[in-house]
Parts: C-alpha cells; sequence; structure tokens
C-alpha cells in the first residue's frame, strides 16, 4: 500500500443503522467515526447524520468523497434499486460533485453511472475492505464482525475468492451472516438455552439483543453501543439483566448478578458457534490454504480473534494491514469499508 502524499478523501460507509466515516490525508488515515444513522425512520436521518459528521471535519469541502453503502436494503425503500438512487441523490446532494460511489475491485462511479449499474454499488462494502486486505496478505480470511451481521471473505493468492456477489447470494454460500454484536435480536439465535440445571424454551419476542449480551461480558465498548436497547431502556446492568431474564419469562430479580453473567455467556457461544459454523463452511468452499490468516474487523472483532483461536489460525487486525494513525487504530478496524473506500479512492493500484 503507498503512502505517499495524495489527495484529502473522504471515505463513507453508509449502512441501514451506522454512517461511518474516514478521513484520509496524505497517504494516511487521520481520523474514523462512527454516527448513528438509523435509515428505515427516513432519509432526513441521513441528512442528520452527516451534518454532525460534516461538522467534525471542516476540510470535507475540499475532499474527494468516496461512498459505499448497504443502506439501500433497509425496508424504507421498494426495493435495491430504489434504495440506491435515493442514497446516491442524497450523498451527492450533501457532499458535493466530487463524490463517487464504490462498484467493486478498485472502480468508482459517478452519481448517474452508480444508479444505472445500481446492482454493482449495491451492499459492496465488504469487496472494499477485502480489495484492501488482499494487497497485504496473500492468503486471509476477512470476519468482519458488526453490529447487524458479519461477513466472511476469502483471499487465495492475492484475491478475493468470494463464491457471492450480492446479499442473496452471499447468504447463500454463508459469506454473509446475519448476525452482529449489537442490534441481533436473541431470539434469533437459539430456541431453547440452559439457564442453571434446566433448559428453558426462548421467547419468541424482541426483549433482548446481542448488545445485552456483550455489555455484560465487558466486550463490547461503549462507544459502539450507540443503538437503542430492546425496550428503548436504559443500558445500567440492571436494565440489561432484566432484558435478558425476559427471553426465559423470568424477571431479573430471580436470580443473582452472577446468574445473568453466567447466562450472557451462553449467549455468547451462541453467537461464535453461529460465526464459526460458516466460517468453516467458506474455508472449505475456497480451499483456503492453512496458513492463511483471520483478519478481523468489527466493533465485534474480539469475535473474529476468538473464531481464530478455535480454528488454529493466526490472527490480525484490519487496522494492521493499512496506513492508519495510532490514535485511530480501533476506529479504523471497527470501520474498516469506510476505511477502505478511502484507500481505494486515493490509490486505485
Amino acid at each position: 500500500m503507498k503512502t505517499s502524499d495524495g489527495p484529502l478523501v473522504i471515505g463513507w460507509d453508509i449502512g441501514g443503522a451506522h454512517l461511518k466515516g474516514a478521513l484520509l490525508e496524505d497517504g494516511r488515515v487521520r481520523d474514523v467515526a462512527q454516527w448513528l444513522c438509523e435509515l428505515w425512520r427516513g432519509l432526513p436521518k441521513l441528512d442528520e447524520a452527516f451534518t454532525t459528521a460534516l461538522e467534525c471535519w471542516k476540510s470535507w469541502r475540499h475532499a474527494l468523497h468516496a461512498v459505499t453503502m448497504t443502506g439501500e436494503m433497509t425496508d424504507l425503500f421498494p426495493h435495491r434499486e430504489a434504495g440506491v438512487a435515493a442514497i446516491v441523490s442524497r450523498a451527492t446532494g450533501l457532499l458535493g460533485e466530487r463524490t463517487s460511489f464504490y462498484a467493486g475491485r478498485a472502480t468508482f462511479l459517478d452519481a448517474r453511472q452508480a444508479c444505472s449499474d445500481w446492482r454493482c454499488v449495491a451492499s459492496a462494502n465488504w469487496l472494499a475492505t477485502a480489495n484492501v486486505i488482499a494487497r497485504s496478505a496473500r492468503d486471509a480470511l476477512l470476519v468482519d464482525v458488526g453490529s447487524t451481521t458479519t461477513d466472511i471473505v476469502p483471499i487465495v493468492a492475492g484475491r478475493v475468492v468470494a463464491q457471492g456477489s450480492d446479499d442473496a447470494t452471499r447468504l447463500a454460500s454463508a459469506e454473509l451472516v446475519y448476525v452482529g454484536v449489537v442490534r441481533t435480536p436473541l431470539c434469533a439465535l437459539a430456541s431453547s438455552v440452559p439457564f442453571g440445571s434446566t433448559r428453558c424454551n426462548v421467547m419468541n419476542e424482541l426483549f433482548a439483543t446481542t448488545a445485552d449480551v456483550f455489555r455484560l461480558t465487558g466486550e463490547l465498548r461503549p462507544e459502539h453501543d450507540q443503538s437503542p436497547a430492546a425496550d428503548q431502556g436504559a443500558k445500567d446492568e440492571a436494565a440489561t439483566m432484566r432484558r435478558l431474564a425476559r427471553m426465559i419469562g423470568r424477571d431479573g430479580r430471580e436470580g443473582s448478578a452472577n446468574d445473568w453473567h453466567v447466562f450472557a455467556g451462553v449467549w455468547r457461544r451462541e453467537v461464535i458457534d453461529e460465526i464459526a459454523t460458516n466460517v468453516r463452511r467458506v474455508e472449505a468452499t475456497a480451499n483456503l490454504p492453512r496458513e492463511a490468516v483471520i483478519v478481523g474487523a468489527g466493533c465485534g472483532s474480539f469475535i473474529a480473534q476468538q473464531v481464530a483461536a478455535e480454528t488454529g489460525r493466526r490472527y490480525v487486525g484490519f487496522d494492521e494491514l493499512a496506513p492508519v494513525d495510532h490514535g485511530c487504530r480501533e476506529w479504523a478496524r471497527t470501520c474498516a469499508p469506510g476505511v477502505a473506500v478511502a484507500l481505494l479512492r486515493s490509490d486505485p493500484d
């Protein structure tokens, strides 16, 4: 990866729940941040997130803007083509004409082209991250565990060898798993779980999410815990335990703090097993070399690190493979696609 002087570039990843941005200056990532953006509630939410973001980076008017997205999949839009068109229009209107849209490999399109080739633009953020990794790691498996989803992308001999190309085919190939460490409803993970010596059926209600689990385990950083709780309530320990208890028809006061911490560990194991199962499937399909590393990204990169340990592979953080200032390494790993599109826009070779 070249680190020579280059244009000021801001990479943006527009999702259904967050807006993520990365500021690249003189060939290095200088700042990275994430803002809550509940896009399914309307396009004004995107306007609000961008307004906050641009207040942070006063130099944005002089930058090239590189955009990738997954937000076109939200149920705000009747179909993905309409979603891409709406997001492209909004982003161009907010950021200006120096805005381009990632369309796979190192290709960037203007607004008109992006709407025409919407299938290449839709949910391509994983490919940006994987292509940046492929420049530094000959054999690797990207495991990007975000708030909502996990991307599992194989790289062999310096090439991305993913079987899927869009959400539908990536779900079919196990390269996209709808499990994350913040927003996933716990009832989606298991139909029954142990509590103490009793195995209990799980209530199929949105009583708790994975954020409750990883808040109790201490692995979810507060700055990544941006989405509202399932009950729109507090995120302290008592409220978190209460939500977990509801999953098996109990009140928080029906167990000790230790009981609920142990119970959080049960759900943690469900998340790891789900992701590890899909990792093994992708490894086998890609015939991934034994020496391939697992490259972790996302706010749940700690899950990728554990999966690496359990599968006997060396772990590398995405931030270790990109020219990133030390002070923003954690956020660069969390917001890898935003960092990746900035790097690819600055240095397409």
